[in-house]
C-alpha cells in the first residue's frame, strides 16, 4: 500500500509513529514549511529559523536513508501557504492509497486534520504521538473520578509507572519531592556555566537569510542565534547540561541574575518540543548522573519533575480541556497588553532585563516567565488571550499544548484552579529575594507606597483587594488575606489609588 506520510515541524524524530513502518521503496514523506504556521502569531525569528533549519536537516537525514522526501520550502513557487493546500498539491503529484500522520501537538491542527479524509476522499490514518511518556487516553483515565487535579499526584503515579528514582514502591531518598530545596538565591560570585551554542552551518544560514527577508518586522533578533539544528547537536547540548548545569540545577532553578540568561537551566525545551530530543532519553541522562555521583538527588529529582511531571501534566490538561479551556477568564481580566512587553522600555529593571533577554535569545527561564512577566500580567489584570499570544510569539519552545496551560493556568490562574491550586502572585519582596534585579532599579522593593515603591508591591495588594470574593475562600490564600484584614481602611484606599493610577498610565501595545 503506497502511503504519503506527513511530518510536521515539531515531529522531527526518526521514531515518529508516522514513520515507523515506512516502505523505502514506495512511500513518500511530505514535509511542508507553511507560511500560515510562521504567521498565525508573529513568531520570534529565531524560532522560525530553528524549526525550518531543523526540518531541512531532518529531511536530509531521511534522504540519506534512501527515503523519498517531498519537501516544500517556504519560498517555492505556487506554495499555497497552508498544510491543507500543500497536502492537496502533494496528492496530485503522488498517486497514493492513504495518508498517515502522527497526531499533532496543537488542537487547531488536529481539528484541521480531521477534515482531510473528507476533503480529499482518501483514508487518513492519525496515529498516537507515543514520544510522550503519558498517552492522552492514559491521562484521561487517571483523571476519571478525581475531585481535583494536582500535578504532584500525577507525578507520583508517573514515578511508579516508570520506576524512576524509586526503591520498590517508595521514592529514592524517602521523599517524593525536593522542591523546598530548589529555591535558593544565587550567591553573588558563583561561577556559571556557559550555554552550549552552535555556529550556524550553510543550511541554517540560508534559512536565516530567508527569515530576515520575510519576517524582519517580527519581535526578536537573529544576531545571537546559536540553537542546535540537528539531533547530533541537540544530544551535545544535553550532554553539556548534564555535565555543567545539572549538579547545581536543583539549588538554583528559581534564581535570577542580571545579564545571565540561562544560569544552570538546561535550555533543552526547544529541542524536546520539536522532536530532536525525546523526553525519555533526557530523563534517563539525568537519572544516570545520580548513581555516578555526578549530580545530587535533589537536582536530579527537580529536573525529572519538570519533564516526567510538569511537561506531561500540562499536555494532559491541554488535551483534556480544549478547546473550551482557552476561553476561561476566572478574574474577568480585560486590560490590553502593555507596550513594554514588546519594547522592553520600562523602569522596572526585572521586566526590562527579561524582555530584552527574550528579544535577544527567544528564551527566558521558567521563573522569569512565571514570576516576572506572568506575575505582572496577573496583578495588572491583562486579558489572558493577549498574554498567551505574547508568550506563543516570543519563545522558541512555545507550542500551544505547552504554552497555553503554563500561561493560562499557571501564570494567570485564568482557569480558576484547574491546573494549580492558587494564583502565583507575588510582591517585590519575592523578586528581591530571588534575584539581584532590584539593585540599580528605579524602584525599591522595601517601599510599599509612593513614587519609589516597587509597583509589584501595591499591585499585589490591589490584586488581592479587587479579587477578594474570588480568592478569600481558597484555603491556600488564608495567610495573605489575614494580613489584608489587619490593614486600616485608609491604607487600603491608598493602595487602590496608586495601583489604579499606575495601571491607567500604562501604554497599550
Amino acid at each position: 500500500m503506497k502511503t504519503l506520510r506527513l511530518v510536521l515541524g515539531d515531529q522531527l524524530s526518526r521514531s515518529l509513529s508516522a514513520l515507523r513502518d515506512v516502505e523505502i521503496s514506495q512511500d513518500v514523506v511530505l514535509m511542508v514549511e507553511a507560511h500560515d504556521e510562521a504567521t498565525y502569531v508573529r513568531h520570534h525569528p529565531q524560532k522560525i529559523v530553528l524549526v525550518l533549519s531543523a526540518m531541512r536537516h531532518f529531511a536530509a537525514a531521511l534522504r540519506a536513508e534512501g527515503l523519498q522526501v517531498d519537501y516544500v520550502r517556504l519560498d517555492d513557487a505556487g506554495h499555497s501557504g497552508s498544510f491543507t493546500g500543500e497536502l492537496g498539491r502533494a496528492l496530485s503529484r503522488h498517486p497514493v492509497d492513504r495518508v498517515v500522520v502522527t497526531e499533532p501537538g496543537e488542537w487547531r491542527v488536529w481539528d484541521l486534520m480531521r477534515t482531510w479524509g473528507t476533503t480529499f476522499g482518501i483514508p487518513v490514518e492519525m496515529r498516537e504521538d507515543d514520544r510522550f511518556l503519558c498517552a492522552r487516553a492514559e491521562f484521561a483515565a487517571w483523571v476519571k473520578g478525581r475531585q481535583g487535579l494536582r500535578m504532584e499526584f500525577f507525578y507520583r503515579q508517573m514515578r511508579r509507572k516508570t520506576g524512576w528514582l524509586m526503591n520498590g514502591d517508595q521514592p529514592a531518598g524517602g521523599r517524593w519531592n525536593y522542591d523546598a530545596e530548589n529555591r535558593k538565591a544565587l550567591p553573588p560570585h558563583l561561577a556559571l556555566p556557559p550555554r552550549r551554542r552552535f555556529v550556524p552551518d550553510a543550511i541554517t544560514r540560508e534559512v536565516m537569510t530567508l527569515v530576515e527577508q520575510r519576517f524582519s518586522d517580527h519581535f526578536g533578533d537573529l544576531e545571537s542565534f546559536g540553537w542546535a539544528a540537528t539531533r547530533a547537536e541537540a544530544i551535545e547540548a544535553l550532554r553539556h547540561f548534564i555535565t555543567n548545569g545539572l549538579p547545581r540545577f536543583g539549588d538554583y532553578q528559581d534564581a535570577m541574575k542580571s545579564g545571565e540568561d540561562a544560569l544552570f537551566h538546561a535550555v533543552l525545551s526547544p529541542y524536546l518540543n520539536i522532536g530532536l530530543l525525546l523526553p525519555a532519553e533526557v530523563c534517563e541522562a539525568a537519572l544516570d548522573a545520580y548513581p555516578q555521583g555526578s549530580a545530587p538527588l535533589s537536582a536530579v529529582e527537580g529536573f525529572l519533575r519538570q519533564i516526567l511531571g510538569w511537561r506531561e501534566y500540562v499536555r494532559g490538561i491541554y488535551w483534556l480541556r480544549m478547546p473550551a479551556y482557552a476561553q476561561t477568564n476566572f478574574f474577568d481580566a480585560h486590560r490590553p497588553l502593555p507596550a513594554f512587553y514588546w519594547t522592553g522600555e520600562t523602569a522596572m529593571k526585572c521586566l526590562r532585563e527579561t524582555i530584552e533577554a527574550t528579544r535577544r535569545n527567544a528564551y527566558a527561564h521558567h521563573i522569569q516567565r512565571l514570576m516576572l512577566t506572568g506575575n505582572f500580567a496577573l496583578l495588572a489584570g491583562i486579558a489572558p488571550a493577549r498574554v498567551e499570544e505574547w508568550y506563543l510569539t516570543v519563545y522558541a519552545d512555545a507550542f500551544e499544548w505547552v504554552e497555553l496551560p503554563n500561561t493560562h493556568g499557571m501564570a494567570l490562574h485564568a482557569d480558576g484552579g484547574v491546573l494549580g491550586s492558587k494564583p502565583y502572585a507575588a510582591s517585590g519582596a519575592y523578586i528581591h529575594r530571588m534575584s539581584d534585579y532590584c539593585a540599580g532599579c528605579a524602584y525599591d522593593p522595601k517601599i510599599k507606597l509612593g513614587l519609589q515603591a516597587c509597583p509589584f508591591n501595591y499591585l499585589y495588594w490591589h490584586f488581592l483587594i479587587v479579587n477578594e470574593t474570588r480568592l478569600k475562600p481558597n484555603p491556600r490564600m488564608a495567610l495573605p488575606y489575614r494580613t489584608l484584614a489587619r490593614m486600616v481602611d485608609e491604607h487600603r484606599r491608598q493602595i487602590v489609588r496608586q495601583a489604579q493610577e499606575f495601571l491607567a498610565g500604562l501604554d497599550s501595545e
